[in-house]
């Protein structure tokens, strides 16, 4: 019987009463991020944030074939060096801490990671990048969307880098994209390139050089796989990545 890759997935901590019928705090994924990776022939492990260092991450990570970022509330600046502004939201400091420190180990092994919205954020800064705060509503920038509100998500289009690893997993050069962001990839970490741009330039996609499979989406492609061939595909192009690990 054929092993399915086993992809680690820092969870969402939820308040009390989030989720229907629960009393207290608890740690969830939304189910189109697992209905992806499922699709694709996976199996995921939710993992709950606490803060580690580099080695714990490491060590967490030996027992994976994949890591998946997902998205969520905001980084806190003080990850990049910045000073905070209002419309930051949603900072949970030990979620910044355990997936900084996992996206680190994970470039560090080479682990195949797809990195999604936050995730696309938290890889850039992991590697020293920095992020644009508040994209929303500047002159010259196309609606992202907005994240954390109900009904929140809007549809644009993207381009991807003819040869990128997102292109080739998609299949395309070409693709329109459910956003909810309101942050953007500033400059970014060494060892990155940007891979994808919407056509306001807003940063889409960064990819680690080298051999990795390390991949950065800023949209949500969960959204819309279960419709969109080219969506999912980004999904079962990583999780075969993650099936050809070797222990």
């Amino acid at each position: 019987m054929t092993t399915r890759p086993l992809i680690a997935m820092p969870a969402y901590p939820v308040r009390a009463g989030r989720v229907q019928g629960w009393e207290k705090p608890g740690v969830a994924a939304p189910a189109p991020y697992v209905e992806a990776l499922q699709r694709a022939g996976a199996r995921e492990a939710i993992l709950m944030p606490v803060a580690i260092d580099d080695a714990e991450a490491a060590e967490v990570l030996e027992r994976f074939d994949g890591l998946l970022l997902m998205g969520g509330g905001d980084l806190h600046p003080e990850e990049y060096g910045r000073e905070r502004r209002d419309e930051i939201y949603g900072v949970i400091p030990h979620r910044d801490r355990f997936e900084l420190a996992l996206a680190r180990a994970a470039v560090d092994r080479g682990l195949p990671t797809l990195a999604i919205c936050r995730g696309h954020q938290v890889l850039n800064v992991a590697l020293g990048g920095s992020l644009d705060q508040h994209i929303t509503d500047r002159a010259g920038v196309l609606p992202h969307g907005k994240p954390g509100v109900p009904g929140g998500s809007t549809v644009h289009d993207i381009e991807l880098e003819p040869g990128s690893r997102l292109a080739e997993a998609m299949g395309v050069t070409h693709a329109s994209c459910s956003s909810h962001h309101h942050q953007a990839v500033e400059h970014t970490g060494a060892g990155l390139r940007v891979t994808a741009h919407a056509p306001d330039g807003v940063i889409e996609g960064i990819e680690l050089e080298g051999d990795a499979w390390i991949v950065g989406a800023q949209w949500h492609p969960e959204d819309t796989a279960a419709d969109d061939p080219a969506q999912q595909m980004l999904f079962d192009t990583f999780v075969r990545q993650a099936g050809a690990i070797t222990p």
